[in-house]
């Protein structure tokens, strides 16, 4: 096995496959979109290059600002809430159900395998109201209230879209944090309990930090994936009420595909993955100072 992977020539053979695909499928197309950004038209008026005439365009654009907006607080509410409750189910998991906790896993878990439009329209059909009125309207009926309207305002639309969110995610980053829990060795959660830490002080001055390393890797992880929600705000009110909970992603959408606006969609792409790229590398840089004061 050592001659094997110690020859450049075996290695270059088994890893060209894998590189031919990932430069065509990952950095051609990332490529070709930044190029894109500093042109503008399409492919049947032609593409007129326009420098960084594109990225000035959007710091002045109200509909892209009010959508960058939208995509950042739903990222850091979803992010939150999937973070938070999952840690709480990984808590649960280990300390409480230990190993009973297989089926609880499996059930929690089983919603992140549901389609995200099909998730989506689950939760528009749950809220609705008139002739198909959905369950919580009518528990509100019957607790006395009225019925609530829920997509027709920003608030209640962005509050429907995070308990979807969190719902059907969060089983997800309980796994994944549980996991991490699970590399605590026993003997040092039991010395801390012999020393008197129990409940929250184990937590806290015990298992918290040392599952930092996984705690921080499941942040990035949701805060990059929510950052680019699409499917499931488009298909719960397509980023209504008008385009108040529409994120970056589907105002990219529109721009190119609806308007064929490409250089401009382009460009708002990049901003995307600038954002992600940033906030990355914000979390890296602080936790990197934080060990190195340590």
């Amino acid at each position: 096995m050592k001659r094997v992977f110690g020859d450049r020539k075996t290695i270059i053979i088994l890893l060209a496959p894998t590189l031919v695909l990932y430069i065509a499928l990952k950095v051609v197309p990332v490529a070709w979109s930044l190029g894109l950004s500093f042109f503008e038209g399409n492919t049947l008026r032609g593409f007129t290059f326009v420098g960084i005439d594109n990225f000035a365009k959007f710091v002045q654009d109200p509909a892209g600002i009010q959508s960058l907006w939208v995509s950042i607080i739903f990222a850091v509410l979803a992010t939150a809430g999937q973070i938070v409750f999952g840690y709480l189910l990984a808590l649960l998991y280990v300390f409480v159900l230990r190993k009973g906790s297989a089926f609880i896993r499996t059930a929690v878990f089983f919603p992140m395998v549901l389609p995200t439009v099909a998730v989506a329209l689950l939760f528009k059909s749950f809220v609705a109201v008139g002739d198909n009125q959905g369950p919580v309207n009518d528990v509100l009926n019957f607790l006395g209230l009225g019925s609530v309207e829920f997509l027709a305002s920003t608030v209640g639309t962005m509050g429907v879209a995070l308990a979807m969110t969190w719902w059907s995610s969060m089983g997800f980053y309980a796994v994944l944090l549980y996991t991490g829990l699970l590399d605590i060795p026993d003997e040092v959660i039991e010395s801390a309990r012999i020393d008197g830490a129990n409940g929250i002080r184990l937590v806290r001055h015990i298992v918290l930090p040392l599952s930092l390393p996984i705690l921080i890797s499941s942040i990035i992880f949701s805060f990059n994936s929510t950052l680019k929600v699409f499917d499931s705000l488009l298909a719960l009110n397509g980023g209504g009420p008008g385009t108040t909970t529409a994120p970056l992603t589907l105002y990219m959408y529109r721009t190119a595909f609806e308007y064929a606006e490409y250089g401009y969609g382009s460009t708002i792409a990049l901003v995307l993955t600038l954002l992600c790229l940033v906030f990355t590398l914000a979390v890296f840089r602080s936790t990197s100072k934080k060990s190195a004061e340590a």
